[in-house]
C-alpha cells in the first residue's frame, strides 16, 4: 500500500511569552496553581513501583515483547532486534518528580539496536538516559532533532519527516504524524514530533508519541494498518489540555480509527502533568473497555513485566 508523500508541517513562529500562562500549551497555569499541582503534590506523594530484574522471554520469529518502562517509555524485542522508544528513567525532571520507579534499570537493558524519539520535549527525549545507554547504533528521531543527538553515542543519526520512512536490514520505521508540538525552548519551533510505526518480521507496532486526538489517526490505520497500538491516555485534565493530549474515552476512539488489534495504554502514572488522579486514566480506560466490548483488545502492562505479541 502506498503511503502518502512524506511532507512537515508548516511551523509558525511564536511571539514572545508575556506571562507564566504564555509557557504552557494550553495558557491554563498560574505559578501557584502549576505549583501546587504539579510540583507540592507530587512532593508530598510517595513513590511508589519498584525496579525488576526483568526476565526477557526466549522469542521465536514472529513474535514481539514489549515491556513497559514507564510513561511512555518501551522496550520492544524480536528474536534479532531491540528496540527502545522515548527512554526516560529519570527520578527528576527539574521540579517534577517522579511518581513512580522505572520498571527496570538501564543496567538491565539487553543491548540496544535502535530507539526511536517521538520528539525533543524532556519528558520524552531525556539527554542524561541517552547518554548511559550502552551506544545503541542507530537513532530515528523527526526532522530538526537531530543536532540534540549527535553527542549521545549514537553510531548513526537519522531524521524524519512525515511519512517518511527509514528501512535497514529487514525492518523499517515510519514518522507518522500527531497533534502535538516539538519545541524544547521557547525558540525552537523547528523541530518535529510524531509517533513511530515499526515494521518488522510481519508485525507492526504503533507508538503515538503524545498526542490530541484528530482525524490523522484514520489516515495511519488506513496506510500502516498497526496490529498493536501505544497509545497516551494522561494529561488531559482540565480540557484544556486536550488541545496537545488525549484522553481515556479518545484513546478508545482513536484504537478504533487505527483498526488496531490490542490497545496498550502509556503515558500514565509516572509524572503528574495535569490535575486528574494519577490512577484515574486507567481505572477509566478499563471502564469503556468494558462498555465498548473490548476488554479482551486492552493490555494494560505492568512496568518491567514482558508481554509477548
Amino acid at each position: 500500500m502506498q503511503k502518502p508523500t512524506p511532507y512537515r508541517p508548516l511551523s509558525s513562529r511564536q511571539p514572545i511569552p508575556r506571562s507564566f500562562k504564555d509557557l504552557t500549551p494550553a495558557n491554563h497555569f498560574n505559578p501557584r496553581t502549576f505549583f501546587r499541582e504539579m510540583v507540592w503534590k507530587a512532593l508530598l506523594t510517595r513513590r511508589t513501583g519498584q525496579h525488576r530484574q526483568p526476565a526477557f522471554p526466549k522469542l521465536s520469529y514472529g513474535q514481539v515483547a514489549v515491556t513497559w518502562i514507564g510513561h511512555a517509555s518501551f522496550l520492544v524485542q524480536f528474536t534479532d532486534l531491540n528496540v527502545l522508544i522515548d527512554p526516560n528513567f529519570a527520578n527528576w525532571l527539574f521540579l517534577l518528580k517522579r511518581i513512580k520507579r522505572s520498571g527496570l534499570k538501564i543496567e538491565h537493558l539487553p543491548p540496544i539496536d535502535l530507539v526511536l524519539l517521538t520528539h525533543a520535549h524532556f519528558d520524552h527525549f531525556h539527554k542524561p538516559t541517552l547518554r548511559r545507554l550502552p551506544h545503541p547504533k542507530i537513532g530515528v528521531m523527526p526532522w530538526g532533532v537531530g543536532d540534540l543527538a549527535y553527542d549521545l553515542g549514537f553510531a548513526r543519526v537519522v531524521e524524519l519527516e512525515w511519512w517518511e520512512s527509514f528501512s535497514h536490514r529487514d525492518w523499517k520505521v515510519t514518522l507518522t504524524p500527531c497533534k502535538h508540538w516539538g519545541a524544547r525552548t521557547l525558540r525552537d519551533h523547528h523541530r518535529g514530533y510524531g509517533g513511530f510505526v515499526l515494521e518488522h518480521q510481519g508485525r507492526r507496532i504503533y507508538h503515538a508519541g503524545d498526542s490530541a486526538y484528530f482525524d490523522g489517526f484514520k489516515e495511519i490505520g488506513k496506510n500502516c494498518a498497526p496490529e498493536i497500538a501505544l497509545l497516551p491516555i494522561g494529561a488531559y485534565h482540565p480540557d484544556s489540555f486536550r488541545s496537545v493530549h488525549m484522553g481515556p474515552d479518545e484513546a478508545i476512539r482513536v484504537f478504533k480509527d487505527l483498526r488496531a488489534r490490542w490497545l496498550v495504554p502509556m503515558h500514565y502514572g509516572t509524572f503528574r502533568l495535569s490535575f486528574e488522579d494519577l490512577d484515574e486514566p486507567p481505572r477509566w480506560l478499563r471502564m469503556l473497555a468494558e462498555e465498548e466490548g473490548l476488554t479482551q483488545r486492552l493490555k494494560v502492562l505492568e512496568e518491567g513485566v514482558p508481554q509477548v505479541f
